[in-house]
């Protein structure tokens, strides 16, 4: 075969994979049982743990039947590495869970993975407000074309809502979170706390709800900076007036480690 033809072969093959994964990965989305982790690592270990966990991890999560949405670096705290998980239901939740901490790739690095961590039950269970804000499933970083990795500024925001007023603290939040989209934030996700039984109990979950997470993606710092953090400072004074919230709203600054899958991607696909 000539190589001129041997190199039309080849790029419409790759063309044709890379369509085939954009097609599963919009199939890919029905997640809605979600793990919100802050890890705390001791000190001076954060990219090493970053980096043994996207090595084996990632993809051993999703053949269990479970999504890692995106890690990221915290940015006020350099011991805090969190990350997020999805299940598609609660007894997937279990399922998956069983699977990997079960498996073979957990108890061979179980003792590495251990031993860098001070703390891992700072946990949020929760799922999406409604369908429409749910966490999207975007495509995985591309480990070739992708050099930099994973780009952008990670936000959430993070309010502890009074009991029996998630639904009116969502509606009255609801014009605050249009000024973010407005102001070139790609809203991620607004979720609720999951008041449920723990059915892996190996995992334990937090239970001081309920809360309301918004979670966005910016372009950069400049953005952030200039257009976001001022806006989210706002809104956390006036979300606070409605005297519906247990506490302040804390604002979560991360950067998302290379291998994120929630990051900033020029379009946006929900």
């Amino acid at each position: 075969m000539k190589p001129l033809l041997i190199g039309l072969v080849m790029a419409a093959t790759l063309i044709e994979a890379q369509s085939e994964s954009a097609d599963y990965v919009t199939q890919m989305q029905d997640f809605p049982v979600i793990e919100f982790r802050r890890y705390t690592i001791k000190a001076g270990e954060r990219e090493h743990f970053a980096q043994y966990f996207e090595t084996y991890f990632p993809e051993a999560i999703q053949q269990a039947g479970a999504i890692a949405f995106g890690e990221f670096f915290e940015r006020a705290d350099p011991s805090r590495f969190t990350w997020i998980r999805g299940f598609h239901d609660v007894d997937g939740r279990a399922a998956a869970n069983g699977a990997l901490y079960n498996g073979p790739l957990w108890k061979e690095h179980k003792d590495t993975m251990n031993g860098l961590m001070l703390d891992s039950n700072n946990v949020l269970l929760l799922h999406p407000l409604s369908p429409s804000k749910r966490i999207p499933v975007l495509p995985a970083v591309d480990p070739v074309y992708d050099s930099k990795g994973a780009q952008g500024v990670v936000a959430a925001q993070i309010f502890a809502v009074k009991p029996n007023s998630v639904d009116a603290f969502a509606q009255a939040a609801e014009s605050t979170f249009a000024n973010y989209r407005e102001a070139g934030a790609h809203e991620a996700g607004v979720l609720v706390t999951l008041d449920v039984p723990n059915n892996f109990p190996k995992l334990p979950f937090r239970t001081d709800g309920p809360f309301l997470v918004w979670l966005g993606v910016l372009k950069d710092d400049q953005v952030f900076k200039t257009q976001f953090e001022p806006l989210a400072n706002r809104g956390a004074e006036s979300l606070s007036a409605t005297g519906l919230l247990r506490s302040a709203p804390e604002l979560v600054v991360m950067d998302p480690s290379r291998r994120s899958r929630l990051r900033w991607l020029s379009e946006w696909q929900r």
